[in-house]
């Protein structure tokens, strides 16, 4: 064991336009926290004149896959020559990738303009609140509507039943996966939180990924009379070629469609693929733009190479269920032995997370984002850790990740995990270390 330094006094959340560093938007909303409900965000809405009406909407929710969901599926729809918005949530570097129109993030000057909009709002009326997060979706469905897009593919950030994005009347609504997460507001219980995933499908096509919950998720598609598409039910996908470059696989379900390829790593990603793939082949996008579209597809911070030599592979994995499904596909990069960075949320199950890691790793560089008030400290990790594996406790991300890199080379990779939090602050490190 051993302890690197000393932690990093806690900084405000930056943001970099291209002329001044400053505040990210909307991070005034941030004191408020998470408060489930459609009311507040339904009331910004309506006086912006109801902006998530004016397109087709499709909602992508899951305990995990539905950023790469939301890719997959918004690729191929803009290989069908649709215009397409994208809403992801958290972002991995910048506040301007939750909000994008054909893969282009929203520019600085619309951000601070909805910014602006939502202070006027909150001006106008007396008690008037709303959160971080249903301020930026609703802004994301009124900058959808300014610029007429066709689709809205909009990923759930917490739950589904009372979350921002789900004022909207959907189209498709997939449910990528179900596991144990935000219980304090989902439920401890895996049918509390799938009922609550569930609470997106309201009116459209449902399409699901999940094993845990199924049966919850099948009874609520019932008492709303829905279709329900279930992977490895009613389509699937199979793994026929995998490598460090991507996976080709086969679809099968309503169409059958052979030797599709992605680029996103991961055996978890042909799955995500598929629910992409049936939601496309309802909405009638032909096997050539399918084909296309999945291999265009990317999200940063998913089984992401970031260096080859030695290996340095970045993946956002944050829960029990997400660190497994990575620890299972970590064979594509060959027999190397694993030095894990490490940093996670205090109200996440890092022991069962570290539980799963021990199964592969060598040595744990255990670490703490600047940034992050939520963040376990290193040495409550270490203590676990240490049952498992060699392990170091590191006063930042950026010390970690050079240590990590000390201590790497042949036969030896560098894994970067356990939490989005520390990913800016990595990808800065990264960077500084190849310049």
């Amino acid at each position: 064991m051993r302890v690197l330094g000393r932690h990093q006094k806690p900084a405000k959340r930056r943001w970099r336009t291209d002329r001044m560093e400053k505040e990210a938007p909307f991070a005034f909303l941030e004191k408020f926290g998470s408060q489930p409900g459609l009311g507040r965000v339904s009331a910004l809405l309506e006086s912006w004149g109801n902006p998530q009406d004016k397109m087709k909407v499709i909602l992508i929710g899951g305990t995990n896959g539905k950023g790469s969901t939301t890719s997959f599926l918004s690729s191929i729809l803009r290989s069908c020559n649709h215009k397409v918005g994208s809403f992801y949530s958290p972002h991995l570097l910048r506040f301007n990738e939750r909000i994008m129109i054909n893969g282009k993030e929203i520019p600085d000057s619309e951000a601070l303009g909805l910014e602006g909009e939502v202070k006027k709002w909150l001006g106008e009326g007396e008690g008037r609140m709303i959160t971080y997060f249903e301020a930026v979706a609703a802004c994301a469905y009124r900058y959808f509507a300014e610029n007429s897009v066709d689709y809205a593919v909009m990923e759930v950030g917490m739950g589904g039943r009372l979350d921002a994005v789900n004022v909207a009347r959907e189209e498709v609504a997939i449910v990528a996966s179900i596991g144990l997460e935000h219980t304090k507001w989902l439920g401890s219980e895996i049918d509390s939180i799938a009922f609550e995933k569930a609470g997106i499908m309201k009116s459209g096509l449902a399409i699901t990924g999940a094993s845990l919950g199924l049966e919850k998720i099948r009874s609520e598609a019932r008492k709303r009379g829905l279709n329900l598409l279930v992977y490895g039910e009613d389509f699937e996908g199979r793994a026929i070629r995998k490598g460090i470059g991507g996976t080709a696989f086969d679809y099968s379900g309503e169409a059958e469609i052979g030797g599709l390829e992605i680029r996103m790593l991961g055996d978890f990603q042909v799955r995500n693929a598929c629910l992409a793939i049936c939601a496309a082949h309802s909405l009638g996008c032909s096997a050539d733009a399918i084909r296309a579209g999945l291999l265009g597809a990317r999200i940063r911070g998913r089984m992401e190479v970031l260096l080859e030599e030695p290996l340095v592979v970045a993946d956002a994995a944050h829960n029990p269920a997400g660190v497994k499904a990575m620890v299972d596909s970590l064979p594509v990069f060959g027999e190397k032995e694993i030095i894990c960075v490490f940093a996670c949320m205090k109200d996440k199950d890092w022991k069962e997370m570290l539980r799963a890691l021990g199964e592969r790793v060598s040595v744990f560089v255990f670490c703490k984002p600047a940034d992050n008030e939520r963040a376990e400290e290193p040495e409550e990790l270490l203590e676990i850790g240490k049952e498992y594996a060699e392990s170091y406790a590191s006063r930042s991300v950026a010390d970690a990740i050079e240590f990590a890199r000390g201590l790497a080379g042949e036969g030896r990779m560098v894994l970067i995990t356990g939490s989005i939090y520390m990913m800016e602050e990595a990808y800065a490190a990264m960077r500084k270390g190849e310049s």
